[in-house]
């Protein structure tokens, strides 16, 4: 009872914006017109208003703001166009979202874009109306074009970062697991689980365009060539999403290689490559992982015909990207602990 009462004690000798004014020797409309980023304010007094915040320990109650000021936040992911069971579950979660944060006045929206065709999704980008949008979460391969959309949509007061998918020149902000450690976890179970020292591993992926795939093969040789130099790793087959090709390139890699160990799905779909593979050959005996946790994957786990999947959190990607574009409207920091989505490695007994 006694720290219940000096937490609301501490609550209430929180420092306002009063306080703020008479430290900084202005008025309390000058203090929140700097609190809100508001043109007109002269800098050395912007200054003296930020160094009473900091000396002050003065902590903003956003949500009271926002309710004052009937501040609304409309999320939009971007995802793309061609997809399967994951992206399936990341509009659930979506969905969620909006209950979920409803009580912050945040709804999310989704928008679908073509992955493949970067000058359409800058140009998607560049109709975007501050007015109307908050924040974009964006789920599409590394471009200049698409780069360069995003810096002009910060540029018009649009919060903006990328989703799964990473960009370069974002680092900060973006919402995922790290590539790399993925990749090589991938390849550590493959080697392991196969006790083979020779033999080839296929690789199979949506496109080696998009930076998280790219990323996830640098980690995967990276593992291979250090800890399992007997084990060949295939190039790379990309399937654009198109089915045919898929089936095409996976059924000329299985007849050109007879000495396959393991296959890996570097991509975030398993569902058609796995299939394909188990159409053309007896893969009993191929070690078989893959990303994402979705239907297919855990019944796949289930039955022995996968036996690992490297995944993130759906829900937490989703919960995450909400809260940093949150933080980057009310020019907060999203609290990195809470914000870190870590590698899962999924077997058949931990489903």
């Amino acid at each position: 009872m006694k720290s219940a009462m000096l937490s609301v004690r501490e609550i209430m000798l929180r420092p306002t914006t009063k306080d703020l004014a008479k430290a900084a020797g202005v008025s309390r409309a000058t203090v929140d017109r700097v609190l809100n980023g508001r043109e007109g304010v002269k800098k050395n007094t912007v200054d003296r208003v930020n160094l009473a915040i900091k000396e002050l320990g003065f902590v903003r109650n956003i949500q009271a703001a926002n309710l004052a000021r009937s501040q609304r936040y409309r999320f939009v992911f971007a995802l793309p166009r061609s997809g399967d069971l994951f992206l399936k579950e990341i509009v659930r979660h979506i969905d969620e979202a909006s209950e979920t944060f409803a009580t912050d006045l945040v709804w999310c929206d989704v928008v679908h874009i073509d992955e493949n065709d970067p000058h359409s999704i800058s140009a998607f980008l560049g109709t975007l109306d501050p007015n109307e949008t908050t924040g974009v979460a964006i789920m599409a391969p590394e471009s200049p074009q698409v780069r360069d959309a995003i810096f002009r949509l910060q540029e018009r007061g649009v919060a903006a970062l990328p989703f799964i998918a990473d960009q370069s020149a974002m680092e900060e902000h973006w919402v995922g697991t790290d590539h790399h450690a993925a990749g090589a976890t991938a390849a550590t179970l493959i080697g392991r689980f196969s006790h083979a020292s020779e033999g080839s591993v296929l690789v199979v992926s949506e496109s080696m365009r998009s930076r998280d795939s790219l990323e996830r093969r640098i980690g995967f040789d990276a593992e291979m060539n250090k800890h399992f130099p007997g084990l060949r790793t295939l190039p790379s087959l990309e399937t654009y999403g198109d089915e045919e090709r898929a089936e095409r390139i996976i059924h000329n890699s299985v007849n050109n290689n007879p000495d396959l160990i393991g296959a890996y799905v570097l991509s975030s779909e398993a569902r058609v490559p796995l299939t394909i593979l188990n159409d053309t050959m007896n893969s009993d005996h191929l070690i078989k992982i893959s990303h994402e946790r979705t239907p297919f994957t855990e019944a796949a786990l289930r039955n022995g015909d996968l036996d690992g999947v490297i995944a993130q959190d759906p829900g937490h990607l989703v919960r995450s990207a909400v809260r940093k574009l949150k933080a980057i409207t009310d020019r907060l920091v999203a609290k990195g602990s809470q914000e870190r989505i870590r590698v899962e490695v999924l077997l058949r007994t931990n489903i």
